[in-house]
């Protein structure tokens, strides 16, 4: 799993790190604790779910080069793309609501475009977390800016979503978490 945001405490808690909170609570939710393995421009650990070894990891490379990561993260473990699983925040969804596909294309979203140049594939699954859209504010400054309560629930709820999508596969986490909050 791929959890996209940028590095650094000064983004820590901001809608745009969706994706790091959310692998940052499935790592804990599977014994891993706090990430501090460093390879390929990516924090990680790895964890078991299961009889299964999960991958999982926060690219150090800022939003719009995370594609790098992933890529090389990719290779080095021989992770062919439709078994990864991409996390990250979506301004076009209500706050705190998940949204699960198995591929499609970026939606606008820079580190997503990111990736599907870098693995030349957007046939990989992807579970978006609502963060809700500005009401007059730049995108860059509402992104950046610290979520709300409903948005943090929503990124807890990508790690369980996470976890349902591997167990119990594709239509089962759909039908669980699509359209509903977190």
């Amino acid at each position: 799993m791929a959890g996209l945001g940028n590095p650094g405490s000064r983004y820590e808690r901001t809608r745009h790190n969706a994706g790091f909170i959310a692998a940052d609570k499935l790592c804990d939710r599977l014994g891993g604790g706090r990430m501090t393995k460093v390879k390929c421009k990516a924090l990680y650990e790895i964890c078991r779910l299961g009889d299964r070894n999960i991958l999982i990891m926060k690219p150090q490379t800022y939003m719009n080069l995370s594609g790098e990561a992933v890529r090389d993260m990719a290779d080095a473990f021989k992770v062919p793309p439709e078994r990864i699983i991409v996390v990250y925040d979506d301004i076009s969804i209500p706050t705190g609501t998940l949204r699960i596909r198995a591929s499609g294309s970026a939606g606008g979203h820079n580190g997503m475009k990111s990736i599907i140049y870098q693995l030349q594939s957007d046939q990989f699954p992807r579970i978006r977390v609502g963060v809700g859209a500005p009401q007059g504010e730049d995108l860059a400054d509402y992104v950046l800016d610290i979520m709300d309560g409903d948005a943090l629930k929503g990124a807890y709820a990508a790690a369980e979503a996470t976890e349902t999508l591997i167990e119990k596969g594709m239509q089962e986490a759909m039908q669980r978490f699509n359209n509903k909050k977190g």
